[in-house]
């Protein structure tokens, strides 16, 4: 039987099992792991022939997750009925056909590890955990992610505890702890949550990046950036003086707003600076097109890895509804203008998730 295996949605979750693969030691523990980077939100597939090079897992496996788009006879029991009991019917039949159409694509054998541990229980693969009862643990997707969106409760709003207590029974799923075969949840940070959940686990990130080396400290950046060196070198001779970083976010979804905040946030907060932009993994925009007089960070990489770089200073940090920005150690000053900034470019309905 193997040790434990990690499903990873984002490249910040990469980052995060590295973290925690190094604090188990570099004797006895390397190569005891496993890892899996699903496609279902990311194309995290560049990274798999780095990560194996690293010997820091004993298999580096690509998951094909689907989204429950791709089986459209699903569509019909999501919709949302006033009945609650018609309601909690569909969600029921949902949660069970669900598991069974992502059956075929769950090519890893769960059972054979000791540990699972799961990032975003939300998608298809904490459906089909707990339909074959396997036991796993959940991590937060992101850092104190809970405190922007807590997708169990905003997902089932509505008679959540009742809801709650059909997904202890293994009727329906929710994520995020309340699954019947989900055992804990790691996340960051509780004081910072509207919600708690029993099977809550604090385990700080921070600790865990400050007990890095230097090596290990090395080893990660060789795993997120194919040219590392290169990089570092070229950021480095950019990020000084009046320098300001704008990281983008996936939201809102229309392109054209997103374009929109970039041209509003460097002309409201960064005049008479040089702006570098850091787009988030998952927005897709062509900002060195979009905005020439900038420079633009290459690469899909977490931004936290940023701290790792010596010599690399910034005057602000500006970003939108992120939790990132508390990780920087790299800036003056650090901006966060919160999801309430994005009222004026969508409706707020849209991203008023803290409300429920």
């Amino acid at each position: 039987m193997r040790e434990r295996i990690y499903v990873c949605h984002t490249f910040y979750n990469v980052y995060i099992t590295l973290l925690k693969e190094f604090t188990l030691g570099e004797t006895g523990a390397q190569g005891q792991a496993d890892i899996a980077l699903s496609t279902i939100s990311s194309d995290l597939s560049p990274l798999k022939e780095r990560l194996e090079a690293s010997g820091i897992f004993g298999q580096v496996f690509l998951l094909d997750e689907k989204k429950d788009s791709e089986f459209p006879e699903l569509a019909k029991y999501k919709q949302s009925y006033n009945n609650i009991l018609r309601h909690l019917y569909n969600r029921i039949v949902y949660t069970k056909k669900l598991a069974r159409r992502e059956e075929p694509y769950m090519t890893i054998d769960f059972r054979q590890y000791r540990d699972v541990y799961v990032y975003c229980d939300s998608d298809p693969i904490g459906y089909y955990l707990n339909y074959k009862h396997i036991y796993y643990h959940a991590l937060e997707d992101g850092l104190d992610c809970l405190k922007y969106l807590d997708g169990a409760h905003y997902d089932n709003r509505g008679h959540f505890r009742l809801k709650a207590f059909l997904s202890s029974l293994n009727i329906i799923f929710i994520q995020n702890g309340y699954g019947k075969y989900c055992l804990d949840m790691e996340i960051n940070d509780l004081s910072c949550l509207r919600h708690t959940c029993p099977k809550y686990k604090v385990v700080p990130r921070k600790p865990l990046e400050l007990a890095l080396t230097r090596e290990q400290k090395q080893r990660i950046l060789r795993i997120f950036m194919e040219d590392a060196d290169d990089f570092v070198k070229e950021l480095g001779e950019k990020a000084q003086g009046d320098c300001i970083l704008f990281l983008t976010q996936p939201h809102p979804q229309s392109v054209k707003a997103r374009e929109q905040i970039c041209h509003d946030i460097i002309r409201d907060y960064c005049q008479g600076a040089h702006v570098m932009i850091k787009p988030h993994p998952r927005d897709l925009i062509d900002y060195g097109t979009l905005r020439p007089d900038c420079t633009v960070i290459r690469g899909k990489f977490p931004v936290e890895i940023l701290n790792f770089l010596e010599g690399i200073h910034f005057q602000k940090v500006i970003s939108i509804a992120t939790t990132a920005l508390d990780t920087i150690d790299f800036a003056e000053e650090k901006i966060n203008l919160g999801d309430t900034f994005w009222d004026q470019y969508e409706d707020p309905e849209n991203h008023n998730w803290r409300t429920v």
